[in-house]
């Protein structure tokens, strides 16, 4: 599960997948649940303000369209969308 992080400014941070951390900063008070959908965590400290280059792929096809979010080093999003194809032309 991908848990997004925002300072404690509010800006957005990288998103994280280290849940077991997420899950120890709040029992000890480091953050607080901001948003349960998608889930998004707040610091309550100053943290550094790090961020990773995220390039967008989208593959436009005539029944499928892909998207990935990526860095350097994984996937970040990934979805795929099927266009209907049952849609017929409007007949005057």
């Amino acid at each position: 599960m991908v848990v997004y992080v925002i300072d404690i400014q509010g800006n957005p941070l990288m998103p994280t997948s280290r849940n077991q951390k997420v899950r120890k900063m709040l029992e000890q008070g480091l953050c607080h649940i901001v948003k349960n959908t998608p889930f998004t965590i707040q610091l309550d400290y100053e943290a550094t303000n790090f961020k990773q280059g995220i390039t967008l792929g989208v593959d436009c096809g005539i029944k499928h369209i892909g998207l990935s979010a990526t860095t350097e080093k994984k996937e970040l999003f990934s979805a795929e969308i099927v266009l209907r194809t049952d849609v017929g032309s409007i007949v005057k």
